[in-house]
């Protein structure tokens, strides 16, 4: 398995890094969250994404995508990462976007897709219920047939990019209990439509989420996503590919956050010396060297097994969202104790990314989630 650039993938890496930042880096993203606005992210620099391609990147050729890959998208991901852009990039294309591209029809692909990869429309996948945790099949939002379709009725919350979204895929039960694999269906509800409503929910790295609430709202038959009860391979397919693609920001996170640490260990002084030069911070800095690279080879492995549908995809998803996690909560931790008391500040940048780190880590499933599902996986 290739685990480095090509020459296009170089060429994409340097675009989104200029793009990245060229956007107003960490300080456009504390201006936006001290802006009192619940929206939380810019459109205009959504549809700049869209511009570049970046929407399209792992999308196939027939809905207007580049048909790149998962491993071209982690690149740009990661570039984003690095100023924690608060674009939903993630959510509404690595992610909801992705469950209509897989199980919807040529009609509901042609009339959702256009919109979300143009950067004109925003998706957000509402799956997440109270008590849910990370078990996708935990679904009790109920679809119950009408005349014309369904009529859908319950709550979801921790919707990412959910508030101020233009459309939701929703996960419904049509049939058995929550936790039951069968019975789970997946539909797309327009923002506007009659009995939907979203609150805005207040989150530690100031990211784009809703609480949305689905008050006897009616759904055609054509807005179904797959077949009728048969949703969550879909959902878990789709889930698969944005939490390689969160891996991405979480790896360009944590190098950026690294990179900063180093410069400041080697400006920084304390009693006339360089702290940069103490043996004790050398050895720490060298551990964090080591974890963000083997981070790095398990984001990239992921990616590229995904994108050739390898037999072990899976279990390499969980792996690599297992070390990335862990590894970004250790880097980020380090950063901010090494840079001391001014790392403890609003003030100093460095401590967006250890917030940013644990909300992610938490995002499709903390560290000790993927080490018991990838030894699951293993036959354990």
């Amino acid at each position: 398995m290739q685990l480095t650039l090509n020459d296009e993938q170089r060429i994409l890496a340097g675009t989104a890094t200029s793009f990245a930042k060229g956007s107003g880096g960490v300080a456009r993203m504390r201006a936006l969250r001290d802006g009192g606005g619940k929206q939380a992210y810019d459109k205009n620099v959504l549809a700049q994404m869209a511009d570049l391609g970046f929407t399209s990147i792992a999308f196939e050729e027939r809905d207007g995508g580049l048909g790149l890959g998962l491993a071209s998208l982690v690149i740009v991901t990661e570039a984003l990462g690095r100023v924690l852009a608060p674009e939903p990039l993630i959510p509404s294309l690595a992610l909801a976007a992705q469950a209509v591209a897989l199980g919807g029809s040529d009609a509901l692909r042609a009339r959702v897709l256009g919109p979300a990869l143009a950067g004109t429309s925003v998706l957000a996948l509402a799956q997440s219920e109270r008590g849910s945790r990370y078990d996708l099949s935990a679904v009790a939002l109920k679809a119950e047939r009408s005349q014309d379709g369904f009529v859908l009725g319950g709550d979801k919350i921790h919707v990412w990019g959910g508030f101020g979204a233009d459309g939701y895929i929703v996960s419904a039960r049509t049939s058995g209990k929550p936790r039951e694999p069968k019975g789970i269906t997946l539909f797309y509800v327009p923002a506007d439509a009659p009995g939907v409503s979203a609150v805005a929910e207040v989150r530690v790295d100031a990211q784009n989420a809703a609480s949305v609430r689905f008050a006897n709202v009616a759904v055609q038959a054509a807005d179904m996503i797959g077949a009728e009860g048969e949703g969550l391979p879909i959902l878990e397919r789709a889930t698969e590919r944005a939490t390689v693609a969160l891996c991405g920001e979480m790896l360009g996170g944590m190098s950026e956050a690294f990179e900063r640490t180093v410069t400041y260990l080697k400006e920084r002084k304390q009693f006339g010396v360089l702290i940069g030069t103490f043996q004790a911070l050398k050895h720490r800095a060298a551990k964090l060297y080591v974890e963000i690279e083997l981070a790095r080879s398990a984001v990239m492995a992921a990616a590229r097994a995904l994108d050739e549908q390898t037999e072990d995809a899976s279990a390499l998803v969980s792996l690599a969202k297992a070390r990335v996690s862990d590894a970004y909560c250790l880097v980020a931790n380090e950063a901010v104790q090494m840079h001391g008391g001014i790392g403890m500040t609003d003030e100093h940048e460095i401590g967006f990314f250890m917030k940013r780190a644990r909300a992610a880590e938490l995002t499709f499933g903390d560290s000790a989630y993927h080490r018991d599902r990838y030894a699951k996986l293993q036959g354990y």
